[in-house]
């Protein structure tokens, strides 16, 4: 899943009202309602539809028939079941389409919510899945509310894609039960767990469930080339549960499937199972976030059928209707839901352009629940098998890895780093450790471009100037740096006043101030006089409250010319060697 470069800030340049795109910070008291209001649907979210309703209707209906055996897929992969797949497709689509902040995102069960999940339903059962989507989804939308849709902006790609990598993985290896015709082993390792499964397989199922997976794949890679348009996993579906049906394979099927949708009702609140269930809400609004916000900004970048991008989108206000859809999914007995980004991509390059084709999408599935709950339920869990392992396979494309890889060092190791904890450990642990590995290479990328360079000091020479040093400092003042510029500046001899650049300091931060202060404490000390030139205007008050400017000798001791500097400190020079005389 490549990460495209940031949308267009809406209301700049699409004529789009920022302040239903883009909500800003907390105001006071009147701003307090408008932000309020930028969380709410309004007329604003269908602009435009009277010119693209029909392709809106189109695109709704591509996605529902895409969505469909994903649907079930999930819900199956995931222990919860086929049922509660679909009702979350259908209720959480809706909601979220309602009232996300993107136009073209749809929202359902995901494959990567499915490798949270299968733990929780082997630690508490499925009855637990209900509840546990509440919480997760009332902590997505305090995430919302609380403005920390951006911070997905911060999570380097070779995360998103060693993350991303890791879920296809796991996600392949969930489906070897069912491709090998017998029952996974909840709470185990997934490749562990795949590895005692195959091993378990018997003759004629495995043969059966093998030939179905094998020909579903085919025909997902080779209908497309016939025609783009081509439904492909659904044709597979009909086709291979028409196959099943005239061989009469005894192989596992889905099973009963309501012919309604389920009366809303609040999950059944155990006390004692709360506590138990914090920490995976906690890891699921976390990968709810991350996944829709991701998934939301890659659809904005995307281009239609008219070759033009889709548009803006409100990363808080997408937090807060994924939240509300998840929560809606809970009350309904379904599970969390995400942004999906495979029907996503779908709906956008089917030429959606408003809201109306994600609810559409929705109600389309809902209609196949009222209609057609009794064929759904024939169709063999290995035709769901062999979809999930050829989504899983297109979820990182080849040359996203070569790019990756072929980058740096660095990048390469937190993408590699990145995949295999995703698959041997957790979900979130891999992006916290992706994340801080990212960061700790990225910090001594900074550091190794900072430093202290000592300059010639400009115009004629004259007597006295091989007592004064000039020390230009390079880059960031950081943590990261600071103590490398200590020990530099430190070696500096034989002078009688130094004078620090500081007009090349890009970012300085308290520990680089501080050593600063250190710096000028340990020459002055030495009987070097220090002067400071060209402390940049955004600087000033972090040198001065930290104590930059108390530890010179005085504070006429700060320039802003580099010649008034010089002439200083060679008038310095002066009075020592007349002193001396």
């Amino acid at each position: 899943m490549s990460i495209p470069p940031e949308p267009r800030i809406a209301g700049r340049s699409t004529g789009e009202d920022p302040r239903t795109l883009q909500p800003r910070g907390v105001q006071p008291v009147q701003g307090r309602r408008f932000l309020l209001r930028t969380f709410l649907p309004s007329r604003r979210d269908y602009d435009g539809l009277r010119s693209a309703w029909r392709a809106d209707l189109v695109a709704g209906i591509t996605v529902g028939i895409v969505a469909l055996p994903l649907a079930l897929a999930f819900g199956v992969s995931s222990g919860v079941g086929a049922e509660a797949g679909l009702i979350t497709a259908v209720v959480a689509g809706l909601v979220a389409a309602i009232m996300g902040g993107s136009h073209v995102q749809v929202s359902g069960p995901t494959g990567a919510m499915v490798v949270v999940l299968a733990p929780v339903v082997a630690l508490h059962g499925v009855g637990s899945i209900a509840l546990v989507s509440l919480m997760a989804g009332v902590l997505v939308i305090l995430l919302g509310l609380s403005g920390l849709g951006r911070a997905v902006a911060f999570i380097p790609w070779p995360v998103v894609e060693g993350f991303t990598l890791g879920i296809a993985l796991i996600i392949f290896l969930q489906q070897v039960p069912m491709a090998t015709g017998t029952e996974g082993i909840p709470g185990h390792n997934t490749l562990l767990a795949a590895i005692e499964s195959a091993s378990r397989a018997s003759s004629p199922t495995v043969l059966q469930t093998l030939a179905v997976v094998v020909g579903v794949a085919a025909m997902m890679y080779l209908l497309p080339k016939l025609h783009k348009s081509l439904p492909a996993s659904l044709i597979a579906v009909l086709l291979a549960t028409v196959a099943a049906e005239l061989l009469r394979l005894d192989i596992p099927r889905i099973g009963a499937l309501p012919h309604s949708l389920p009366a809303p009702s609040m999950p059944s609140l155990d006390p004692g199972a709360l506590g138990g269930l914090l920490m995976p809400a906690v890891s699921i609004a976390t990968l709810a976030a991350i996944e829709s916000l991701l998934s939301a900004r890659v659809a904005a970048g995307m281009v239609g059928p008219d070759g033009r991008p889709s548009g803006a989108y409100s990363p808080d206000r997408e937090l807060t209707g994924q939240g509300l859809a998840s929560v809606a999914a809970g009350f309904f007995g379904g599970m969390p839901a995400t942004g999906a980004i495979a029907r996503t991509a779908v709906n956008v390059r089917s030429g959606a352009k408003t809201r109306l084709s994600a609810i559409v999408h929705a109600l389309v599935l809902l209609a196949i629940i009222y209609l057609a709950a009794g064929l759904v339920g024939k169709i063999p869990l290995a035709v769901l098998a062999g979809i999930l392992m050829v989504t899983a396979t297109r979820m990182v494309s080849q040359r996203t890895v070569t790019a990756i890889m072929r980058s740096t060092r660095a990048d390469a190791f937190v993408f590699v780093l990145t995949a295999i904890i995703t698959v041997a450990f957790d979900l979130i642990v891999a992006i916290e450790i992706g994340f801080v590995a990212a960061a700790v290479f990225t910090l001594r990328k900074f550091a190794s471009l900072s430093g202290v360079r000592r300059e010639e000091i400009p115009g004629t020479p004259v007597s006295g100037d091989g007592h004064i040093a000039i020390l230009r400092l390079d880059g960031a003042m950081f943590f990261g740096a600071a103590e490398r510029v200590l020990q530099e500046i430190s070696q500096v001899r034989d002078i009688q006043v130094a004078i620090i650049r500081l007009s090349q300091v890009r970012m300085l931060d308290a520990t680089g101030a501080h050593t600063l202060v250190e710096v000028i404490s340990a020459l002055e000390l030495r009987g070097i006089t220090v002067l400071l030139k060209g402390v940049q205007p955004q600087h000033l008050d972090l040198v001065t409250n930290v104590g930059v400017i108390r530890s010179l000798r005085h504070h006429k001791h700060l320039f802003s010319s580099l010649p008034d500097a010089v002439e200083h400190a060679r008038s310095h020079v002066r009075r020592n060697a007349e002193a001396s005389a």
